[in-house]
């Protein structure tokens, strides 16, 4: 791996660790981490595919309480760069995630570390707001959201320091057995992860669109672009009757919440 492309990918890792605790372009999410990583090392195929699997699956992390999700960046991060390191391409993918979970878990180790150096860092924001330092509680800030970054950026370093021909030997010697029941249990987390995001949307004005898209998927052969574009043009007409059935006052009727039953009500 050349220079410029282990710089590229360090940056890439900084920035997924950040957005973890940002949250506003999404960098750390599986899908635009590996495929950064493979855009900027060649491999941008293998890092859809990979992004595109382990997007799936963390469709099922999520912060809830006291409970911290397994750590979506180092996940992606990490096994983008095995991924690339193993040479293997698109059919590295499953040893890959594989080795994607245990890394996700193991993210909450770091987390955790981060976040307790993070305490001390609070109290000097807190003196410096007393002291009425704005530059002074910004440069904290700044630093604190940095430190999230390095959490990702030195493990990332480090795996691209591993020489490729051991990653290799290392992918080869994992058993069948091994990546296959990874697979199984990734696509057990898949279902799960869809069924929490269900579980959140579920309401009667959504539901059609769910049942409209999932016979469509199944009985036609329509491309995930054709299937995209259809997604789309849905979310535009149902926009478009929120914003008739909020503003509509016509008929004596009132606004229920529910904009499909506004419309037809007024009808």
């Amino acid at each position: 791996m050349s220079v410029i492309s282990i710089i590229l990918v360090i940056l890439v890792a900084f920035l997924a660790g950040m957005e973890g605790i940002l949250d506003e372009f999404q960098f750390h999410q599986p899908l635009v981490a590996c495929t950064l990583i493979g855009l900027v090392t060649g491999n941008l195929e293998a890092g859809v595919v990979l992004g595109g699997t382990l997007q799936m699956i963390a469709l099922g992390w999520a912060n809830i309480g006291a409970a911290v999700a397994p750590d979506a960046a180092l996940a992606s991060v990490a096994s983008a760069i095995i991924l690339v390191l193993g040479g293997q391409g698109v059919k590295g993918v499953p040893a890959a995630i594989a080795i994607a979970v245990p890394l996700a878990v193991a993210g909450l180790f770091l987390t955790m570390i981060v976040r307790t150096l993070a305490v001390p860092i609070v109290h000097r924001m807190d003196k410096a707001a007393e002291e009425g330092n704005i530059k002074g509680i910004e440069l904290w800030h700044i630093l604190a959201v940095c430190m999230q970054g390095i959490r990702i950026a030195i493990p990332a370093g480090a795996l691209l320091f591993i020489p490729a021909e051991t990653v290799q030997g290392a992918l080869e010697s994992m058993p069948a057995w091994l990546t296959d029941g990874m697979a199984i249990g990734g696509g057990m987390v898949v279902a799960v992860g869809y069924a929490l995001v269900i579980n959140m949307m579920a309401t009667k004005e959504v539901w059609p669109f769910f049942a409209i898209g999932f016979v469509v998927a199944a009985v036609s052969d329509l491309t995930l672009i054709a299937l995209g574009v259809l997604g789309v043009a849905l979310a535009l007409i149902y926009l478009n009757l929120s914003k008739r059935g909020g503003s509509s006052n016509g008929g004596g009727s009132s606004n229920t919440g529910d904009p499909l039953g506004d419309i037809l009500n007024d009808y």
